[in-house]
């Protein structure tokens, strides 16, 4: 059996149809475009790190921004699964809070990181079910 032939019989055994399927595709389709937006301007990307703290920012923001594609891929194609998943929570919990701080942001910014935080907040929810997926198979 092959490994899409025993992710297709885990989801059907498991009552976990085509919607779970859906989800991770959609999941980890919109965690790597979004990731992959970063490296289209990668030097705002860094900037932006950088105005938030974040230490290294020329090394963590491609770093970040890679491991958010790979971690996309990896769940839209359930390869590596804990790995993946895994990857994704970890960006998306340390990320959330400190560079979509709305609450600290200037008057102007706010309703953009307001509206980041909540998208981060939202995706790390759906990340968080398919790594309790990812351990239960």
């Amino acid at each position: 059996m092959s490994d899409d032939e025993s992710t297709d019989a885990t989801d059907e055994a498991s009552g976990r149809g085509a919607p779970s399927r859906l989800g991770r595709v959609l999941l980890g389709v919109g965690l790597a475009a979004q990731a992959s937006e970063d490296f289209r301007d990668m030097d705002d990307t860094i900037e932006y790190a950088e105005s938030a703290g974040v230490p290294v920012p020329d090394v963590a923001a491609p770093f970040a921004s890679g491991m958010m594609v790979a971690a996309g891929v990896g769940i839209a194609l359930w390869r590596l699964p804990r790995v993946a998943t895994g990857a994704a929570v970890a960006f998306l919990a340390v990320v959330t809070g400190t560079m979509h701080d709305f609450w600290n942001a200037d008057e102007d910014d706010k309703g953009g990181e307001r509206l980041a935080f909540f998208g981060n907040l939202a995706m790390l929810g759906g990340a968080l079910v398919f790594l309790r997926e990812a351990y239960e198979n």
